[in-house]
């Protein structure tokens, strides 16, 4: 099989796919024109983000047999058109998952201690104890909304804490446990401290975190999103801000990302993005809440797995 590699992953992927007789090709500075020219020579793809592998170029691709995704959310694949041409789509979150529930952990650790502040200031010679009093995760009720690989990881860091889960997904049941409550968004409305969002992007759920949304919560919330930047609206988010709705939020994605994360800070990103960049209440990432050194390997390894099971 011959397999075109359109975005830089960890080379334990076409080292595993050659020892079982693969044809790897170097794709990596192709732009969609030699794509579209050149598809229909390869039985497989993998990607990451950086060209958006859609109907026209599908229908060009008169043998492919599947796309390999190094990650975990599929936005930038028309999967329907996909499964109608027989082209199966690998993702890979179970080798990521592991990094973004310790970058969650991470990110709401600091917010409540405002570390990101107070490191800040004291290279600024600033010693301020009183105003960099942090709060404890202790006691809190943290409703984790989808649960999934990245859902389920975060959950199990939160071992270590006492505190409460709960869990909603849509499309799941029956993952109660000791630790872990599965429940209607009902009821994470009522009782949360906390809520992280572990969602897929698409068009159920592009901006559930809007005005209602917010608005819904009995308790004042601190949010995480290392999910997709649409899956918060960010003027919703700014306006919770402000009404205190929202005491603050760990933010590894942004609405105004593109499909390859660039231009986010362009004109017309408007004064929403400019109140959440000057807020001390956000705390901010750039999109690597699965980048991890261990999950880069990892995600190639998983794809490996997936691909030679299937096709080796």
């Amino acid at each position: 099989m011959k397999i075109l590699f359109l975005d830089v992953v960890h080379e334990i992927l076409a080292q595993r796919l050659k020892t079982h007789g693969f044809e790897c090709v170097d794709g990596t500075n192709w732009d969609r024109a030699k794509c579209l020219e050149n598809i229909a020579d390869f039985d497989g793809i993998v990607i990451r983000s950086r060209i958006k592998i859609d109907a026209e170029l599908l229908s060009a691709a008169n043998e492919l047999k599947f796309i390999a995704r190094s990650g975990a959310g599929m936005e930038n694949i028309d999967e329907d058109f996909a499964q109608e041409r027989n082209i199966i789509c690998f993702n890979a979150p179970e080798g990521n998952r592991n990094a973004v529930a310790e970058h969650a952990l991470g990110m709401i650790l600091s917010l409540f201690n405002k570390l990101c502040r107070a490191d800040s200031e004291v290279r600024k010679g600033i010693w301020e104890r009183e105003n960099n009093r942090g709060i404890e995760l202790d006691g809190k009720i943290v409703g984790i909304i989808g649960f999934g690989n990245n859902g389920s990881a975060f959950a199990k860091k939160l071992r270590g804490f006492d505190v409460e889960v709960l869990a909603y997904d849509k499309y799941k049941s029956g993952f109660s446990n000791d630790f872990i409550k599965a429940c209607q968004m009902s009821e994470i409305f009522e009782k949360a401290d906390v809520i992280s969002f572990h969602i897929p992007q698409n068009e159920e759920t592009i901006y559930m975190g809007n005005r209602s949304f917010f608005d819904s919560f009995r308790n004042n919330i601190y949010v995480i999103n290392l999910s997709r930047g649409k899956i918060i609206q960010t003027a919703a988010l700014v306006d919770a801000l402000k009404k205190e709705k929202v005491l603050g939020a760990c933010l590894d994605v942004l609405e105004f990302e593109s499909s390859s994360f660039e231009n986010i800070f362009n004109d017309s990103n408007s004064a929403e993005l400019d109140y959440l960049l000057h807020s001390d209440k956000v705390i901010f990432s750039p999109h690597v809440g699965g980048w991890t050194k261990e999950s880069y390997f990892k995600l190639s390894n998983v794809l490996a797995d997936k691909i030679l099971s299937t096709f080796a």
